[in-house]
């Protein structure tokens, strides 16, 4: 019998597509991480905190930092400018977690679109996160949306590209569902 390697890897993953599950994806491993006792912190750009969700809503009941940094979606242009100033904020909050060595799991939910749309440099943005990666010192770090750029994916450890085959939206014309969508 070969004897598995456990120590603790510090992993970059990322779940992006266009298919929906990727902040579920994410959910699993917090909850996972959780059930080991793990501490783990969720920091969800774009969304407005106005959005009350029944992930927010369980992490809050588990004891599960869960922040929010945005102004709502970025097909409005008259959220842009706040989007902005709120992934800023976000992303030097995470920062400080991550820096803080006190959690096991931190979750960059929709952190993609701060790359893909310029609100951070991209370049920039993954040589820090791989760089405290590469210390063994850090977080498991989760980042989950659409359109995940190339770099981000080839400096991660595990990409899920989560593919839409069908959708609830498109092919039955049924709106978002709670307790489904949110």
């Amino acid at each position: 019998m070969v004897a598995r390697d456990t120590s603790r890897h510090p992993l970059l993953m990322v779940y992006t597509g266009n298919g929906k599950g990727k902040t579920s994806a994410a959910l699993g491993l917090l909850l996972r991480c959780w059930g080991h006792g793990g501490h783990c912190a969720v920091a969800q750009f774009i969304k407005s905190s106005d959005l009350v969700t029944g992930e927010r809503l369980a992490a809050q009941k588990l004891g599960v930092i869960w922040e929010q940094y945005g102004a709502g979606f970025t097909w409005n242009s008259a959220n842009e400018s706040e989007n902005r100033r709120q992934v800023l904020l976000g992303w030097e909050q995470v920062k400080q977690w991550i820096l803080s060595n006190q959690f096991d799991l931190i979750i960059l939910d929709e952190f993609t679109y701060p790359l893909s749309l310029g609100y951070l440099d991209v370049q920039d943005t993954v040589a820090w996160l791989r760089g405290q990666l590469d210390n063994h010192t850090v977080s498991h770090i989760v980042i989950t949306g659409r359109d995940a750029p190339d770099i981000l994916m080839n400096s991660a450890d595990l990409v899920s590209d989560v593919v839409e085959v069908k959708h609830h939206w498109k092919s039955s014309k049924i709106k978002a569902q709670q307790m489904v969508e949110y």
